[in-house]
């Protein structure tokens, strides 16, 4: 149910009206949708999880990854703000990636074996997420003119200026894929450390 009001909040609050006017919203939107919207879902929802084991780690972080990069270049970027097929295919395509691409850390952090990948790989698997979104995010918060024509034109919302929207954009997605693909890591890292806590756990349930 967080999940999916995550996804509401992103797809069907005020927030999506804003989208078109502020790339800030915009990047609250895939956020949402890909980073608390997505895990959440997961979570609530073994069988998918499930499903998902399936497919292959590399998979589902290029699927991540790359959906993020791709819908950032230019050229697709304005096709979602021009068409509105366009925009509910890429909404939709970062809740699909966002499914993949948290998968395999939601079978580690819940100690649910994989056999394509090792629980202590996970941890790499989210730093090396980070790379290619901090380069976007460092790309968008340092360039000093606006990347997307859409927002050059835009009715200005807030008394802020398009480079500055476009900054706090950068700048958002940057601290915050920052701290979340931080927070599972440390939580794998933490677990994979203490392996005495995992057998007390293991014989309590046993013994239960």
């Amino acid at each position: 149910m967080g999940g999916l009001a995550a996804l509401y909040v992103a797809v069907g609050s005020p927030l999506a009206e804003l989208d078109h006017h502020l790339l800030t919203a915009h990047m609250a939107q895939h956020l949402l949708v890909m980073t608390v919207s997505a895990p959440l879902i997961l979570l609530g929802m073994p069988v998918l999880r499930s499903m998902n084991k399936a497919i292959h780690p590399a998979f589902c972080w290029f699927a991540g990854t790359g959906v993020v990069i791709a819908w950032h270049v230019p050229v697709l970027f304005e096709l979602g703000m021009r068409s509105a097929y366009w925009h509910a295919f890429e909404q939709a395509s970062f809740l699909a990636a966002g499914l993949l691409f948290w998968s395999p850390v939601i079978q580690a952090l819940r100690n649910e074996p994989s056999p394509a990948i090792a629980r202590w790989h996970i941890p790499l698997y989210l730093f090396l997420a980070t790379l290619p979104c901090d380069a976007l995010s460092a790309f968008l918060t340092f360039c000093d003119r606006v990347v997307y024509p859409n927002y050059a034109s835009a009715h200005r919302h807030f008394d802020i200026s398009a480079l500055g929207d476009q900054e706090f954009a950068g700048a958002l997605m940057w601290v915050w894929v920052t701290f979340v693909y931080l927070a599972p890591a440390a939580a794998i890292t933490i677990q994979l450390l203490s392996p005495q806590r995992g057998d007390l756990d293991g014989r309590a349930q046993a013994r239960s």
